[in-house]
This record gives structure tokens, sequence and C-alpha cells, in this order.
């Protein structure tokens, strides 16, 4: 008679239990179990075959510059200071605003003790900032945002004769005036050409910071050619790491010479003080605006009557193009250049004149340099279908002043 397969499943079981309780209690059984058996006959262990060291490699050979000469360069920049500072001046601009009326004098009960003859609403709000004598006519070039709506502005110079000043022009996308002061044996400074300004040139920044009085502060040429900041319409700084403060816009930036190389418009700062980063309009860029509004009353440039739109990875693969090349025409202006020539919202601007866009900002300030009525050849996509286009350029109109708060 067979005996049932539980009959040996239950002595398995507990057979294996009792093992690992074993284990758990004595672990040197299983250690002897597994450690080999030693040769009571000695035997040499194997040595390991020596690694081959790597070939040595030769001293490498570094550019070596030579010692740093410090009699090149002036121990002072006195000499550039009094060539430059006396036509350096102090602007204070003023204008009349009106206040807000205190919610009591709209109380009839207010109104009584007063009758017809309120209290005066008005203050005055009063700026400061910097300019710089070009010429000796009297043209002083200074910042748009320095002057903007002032009913009077003031000009004092560095030997202490103060006068009243006429605003000749204003270029608000450049952030440019030209004022004009009747006063005779101006000092006047000479325009350095700004294109030959390098980093790492010294540059002195020259002007009233927080109204203290003409200071001099000194740094280098950080960099040139700086756009994309979102400050101006048309960008093209000159970036130093000389002190800017505010009250120092609309003054001078210099170099070792004494002769301007810009005007110095913005910082950037978290705090409101200079923190190194400031940036100054160069003297190619200011001469030519000053010779417009001198001549010309205003700045004249050339235009399309469109919006343009950047252009990135998702709208140019959305557009059927292979890379991210030239503008977005996201609005044209009814009746203008563009309007005229058939183009509309939604086309890809690719060149201007033969010339690919790689930057929207770039092509708009390259469009503004030509002369309006010229006629400007483009190349543009629509629909994907790549179209040839003339068109008459126009003249950019000229932005409305902004008005002063009331």
């Amino acid at each position: 008679m067979r005996r049932p397969f539980s009959a040996y499943v239950w002595p398995v079981i507990t057979g294996i239990l009792l093992a690992i309780v074993l284990l758990n209690t004595f672990p040197q059984l299983l250690e002897r179990s597994s450690t080999p058996r030693v040769s009571s006959s000695p035997v040499e262990a194997p040595t390991a075959a020596p690694e081959s060291e790597p070939a040595p490699r030769p001293t490498p050979e570094v550019r070596q510059a030579a010692p740093l000469s410090r009699e090149q360069g002036p121990a002072s920049y006195a000499t550039a200071v009094e060539n430059a500072a006396p036509a350096v001046v102090n602007i204070y601009s003023s204008r009349v605003v009106e206040r807000e009326e205190h919610p009591l004098m709209s109380d009839p009960f207010f109104r009584q003790f007063f009758g017809d003859e309120l209290p005066s609403q008005q203050r005055l709000l009063s700026s400061l900032g910097s300019g710089v004598i070009v010429s000796e006519d009297g043209y002083v070039l200074t910042n748009h945002h320095v002057i903007d709506g002032a009913d009077e502005i003031q000009v004092a110079l560095r030997d202490g004769r103060e006068t009243l000043a006429e605003v000749v022009g204003t270029d608000p996308e450049s952030d440019l005036a030209v004022l004009r002061i009747d006063v005779d044996d101006l000092p006047v400074i000479s325009l350095a050409n700004s294109q030959d300004v390098a980093v790492g040139d010294v540059a002195l920044a020259i002007g009233n910071p927080f109204g203290v009085g003409q200071t001099v502060t000194m740094g280098i040429i950080s960099a040139t050619g700086r756009s994309h900041l979102g400050l101006n319409a048309y960008e093209d700084f000159i970036q130093t790491d000389a002190a800017i403060n505010p009250g120092n816009s609309g003054g001078a930036l210099v170099n070792a010479d004494g002769a301007l190389v810009g005007i110095n418009t913005a910082i950037f700062s978290r705090s409101g003080g200079s923190q190194g980063v400031g940036f100054a309009i160069p003297t190619r860029l200011a001469s030519s605006i000053l010779d417009d509004l001198v001549t010309k009353g205003r700045v004249i440039r050339g235009w399309l009557g469109i919006e343009a739109q950047e252009m990135t990875p998702e709208l140019a693969a959305s557009f059927g193009l292979n890379a991210p090349e030239g503008v977005v025409i996201a609005g044209v202006v009814p009746d203008g250049p563009a309007d005229r020539a058939n183009l509309r919202p939604g086309d890809v601007l690719l060149e201007v004149d033969g010339r690919p866009i790689l930057d929207a900002r770039i092509a708009m300030s390259d469009i503004a340099a030509i002369e309006p009525g010229a006629e400007l050849p483009l190349t543009v996509v629509r629909g994907g279908e790549t179209l040839s286009v003339t068109l008459e350029v126009g003249e950019r109109p000229t932005p409305q002043r902004r008005q002063p708060l009331r």
C-alpha cells in the first residue's frame, strides 16, 4: 500500500526549517563548509604583471605674455578731464503739473469756505541731468528723457554761468535731444570716431550724478554694439563699467584723450545705483541725429510700415521653413509702404535688398538708414511660396510727444 504524498512533504519542510534555524544560530557551520582547504606545502602567490607606464608627455608650450608696461599709460587723466569737463553741463528741467483735487474739496460744506477761489492745485516738478556742448553755436546734446515734457530748461556751465535753453529737437526713438544756449566763449568738446573704440579702452564718465555737482568716474569699454536691451527703438550702445548714476544721463563718455565717444544714457541696476553696467549712445549715431535735428527739425528714417515679430523655431516649422530665418509680418499699417505693396500679416520677410535677415532689430535699423522714396526689393514667403516684391520706402512718422502728467 502506497503512502500518501503529504507523508513525504512535511518531513522535508521540517528538515529545511530546522537547517535554517541551525545556520542562523551557528553561522560558523556555514563558514567551515565554504572555506577551501589549504595545502600544507607552501605555494607562492602569483605575481601580478607589472603595468606598463604611459610614455612621458612633452612639456606644454604656452605663449608667455610680455611683462606689463605701465609707462605707456598716463599716471593721471587730469589732462583728459581738463579737455572734456568744461564742455559738460548740468541740466535742470522743470514742469508744472496739476495736483489731484482733495476729495474733501468736492464736498459743498468745505467748498463754501473757499467759494470760487479754490487753493492752487499746481505743483512744480524738477529733474536733473547732464549735457555736452558740441558746437560753438551753442548746441548741446543730451538725452530725450532728461528734458521730456519740461516747461523750462536751465543749463549750468562748469565755470558758474547759467542760462535758459531752447529745445531744438528731440528723438525719443534714440533717446537723444538737442538744446541751444546763447552764451559767448563756449567750451566745446571734440568728437571721436566711435567706430574706433575697442573693448578694453579706458573710459571716463563725466556728469552730474544725484545733483552733487560735476563728477568724473573711470572704467573701461566693456562691449560695443549692444542691442536687444529694450531701452530704445534703435540701439547700438557702448557698454562701460565706469560708474554711471542717476543724473549722469546726457553726460559725456570720453576716451583717455578727453574726446567724446558717447552720450551716457542708461544703467542696468537692481538698486538704482551703479553696478558697473552702463550704456552710452556712440558719437557716430549722436552726430547723425544732431545734424538731422538741427538742419531738418526731425530725424528722417526709412520705413516699411510693418510690425515685425521675431522668428522662432516653432514659427519656422509652422511656415515650412528649414531654419528660423527672417521675420514674421505681424501687422501692416494701413496705406503704408507695405500695404501699398500688397504685403499681408502672416507673410515672412526673408531678404531685404538681397541680404538675408538674420536679426529683426538690425534689419529695421538698416531699413531706417535708407532714404525715403528709394525702391527696395524684398523676398517674401507666403503660404509656402517665395515671392519677390519691390516697394517704395516711406518716411517713418515722428512719434507723438508724450503728454505731461496731469
